[in-house]
């Protein structure tokens, strides 16, 4: 049974995974604090850097961009690339398995919120090159 105090955390309570683009804390999932059907995490993108084109097989994910400004691709039915301008106050909705990416093209540090359903996307992303562990508060 999950403590009450585990449904509440901050980015820094988790240990984040770190990639070349930024990085990525997930507050909410499975091995967090028991959810079975979703997880989320708030991403960091530095200015300049984003995450390549990427599916997620089997999950959908919402974007939802908390500050700064970037462009998200979303590729179509047909596998075409279409490329929005986005800034904070913006949800994006990512079909099952459909290829995306994002870039930031702000000044400032890029932050998104993430969700995915059914959980585990996060826990492949684990399996990236350029992964390493961040310690929570670290």
């Amino acid at each position: 049974m999950t403590d009450v105090k585990d449904l509440y955390k901050y980015p820094g309570d988790v240990d984040a995974f770190g990639f070349d683009w930024g990085q990525l804390s997930v507050t909410l999932g499975p091995k967090v604090n028991g959810a079975s059907s979703m997880s989320a995490a708030v991403v960091s993108v530095p200015p300049g850097q984003g995450h390549a084109r990427h599916n997620h097989p089997g999950s959908e994910e919402i974007i939802y961009i908390l500050e700064g400004e970037g462009e998200q691709m979303v590729e179509d039915e047909d596998g075409n690339p279409h490329t929005e301008t986005v800034r904070a106050g913006c949800t994006i909705f990512i079909p099952e398995s459909r290829f995306h990416s994002t870039l930031n093209t702000g000044s400032a540090e890029m932050k998104i919120f993430v969700v995915y359903s059914p959980a585990g996307p996060e826990e492949l992303l684990k399996e990236a090159p350029d992964f390493h562990l961040i310690p929570a508060g670290g």
